[in-house]
């Protein structure tokens, strides 16, 4: 998720990855590995990559879908949302309800599904409980 997160907020900037580097003071090698998966951000570069794209650390790792801190209110769309990260991952090019594409999944892929599924779900119902 970092990757793909850092790779689009780069992009939004209009940056290379060398202008980027320059700008947190890491090469740009580490930020090619940073977008490609092969490399993992200490803290420290961590926070300066949020600091940077005004995104909080959570956004980047993909532990949230809200970019900034404040972007949670009242008016959240979450069918908006999903339907902005079907678009960003690719999935309405396979077409979300084309039978053939999902019959094409293995077992340990409808497992992780199933898995995450739960998990969201699981959070959901947590944090309604804290809300109460």
């Amino acid at each position: 998720m970092l990757g793909a997160r850092l790779k689009k907020l780069r992009a939004e900037k209009k940056l290379t990855q060398r202008q980027l580097a320059d700008k947190i003071n890491v090469t740009h090698v580490s930020i090619s590995g940073y977008e490609n998966g092969n490399r993992t951000p200490d803290t420290e570069t961590l926070e300066k990559l949020a600091d940077f794209f005004e995104v909080s650390v959570d956004y980047l790792l993909g532990r949230s879908s809200i970019s900034k801190g404040s972007d949670l209110d009242e008016t959240f769309d979450s069918l908006a949302e999903i339907t902005r990260l079907v678009k960003e991952y690719g999935i309405e090019q396979i077409g979300f309800f084309d039978i053939e594409e999902w019959k094409k999944l293995t077992p340990e892929d409808v497992e992780d599904i199933r898995n995450h599924f739960e998990w969201v779900a699981h959070k959901a119902k947590q944090r309604n409980k804290e809300d109460k």
